[in-house]
């Protein structure tokens, strides 16, 4: 049984991505996947292999979500991004089989730049609607 406190975090957190707009949708999928990383690498780091892959292949699952929605028909960066996601996909599921941390640690490299980049083009794009 769910206890209260954890059906009310849920409730608002099912309700904060229902009303986000897709910028801060984005936002949230970046900010989820760079958690799941630094986790994944600690489970790794701890010898928790469970919990390291739990986290890992979330991390994947975001990422293909990542890859599946970009539009390359209406930016052209999308293809190098979709080239950049396919690339992490793989080096997720090989710092996984491998059990390898620091292959997370450079996939956490790689990706955290590119959320920062997103954050503020979003808020560019809000302060010019705003």
């Amino acid at each position: 049984m769910t206890n209260p406190s954890q059906a009310m975090r849920q409730r608002y957190l099912a309700d904060s991505v229902a009303t986000a707009s897709p910028a801060k949708l984005l936002l949230m999928l970046f900010d989820r996947l760079i958690m799941d990383l630094s986790r994944g690498e600690q489970a790794l780091l701890a010898d928790d292999r469970p919990e390291a892959n739990l986290q890992l292949k979330h991390a994947g699952d975001i990422v293909t979500e990542l890859h599946v929605t970009l539009k390359p028909d209406v930016w052209e960066g999308a293809k190098d991004l979709a080239s950049l996601y396919a690339f992490v996909e793989t080096e997720l599921v090989n710092a996984n089989v491998q059990g390898d941390a620091a292959k997370v640690a450079a996939i956490r490299g790689l990706m955290e730049p590119l959320r920062d980049t997103w954050r503020e083009a979003a808020l560019a794009v809000a302060a010019a609607e705003g």
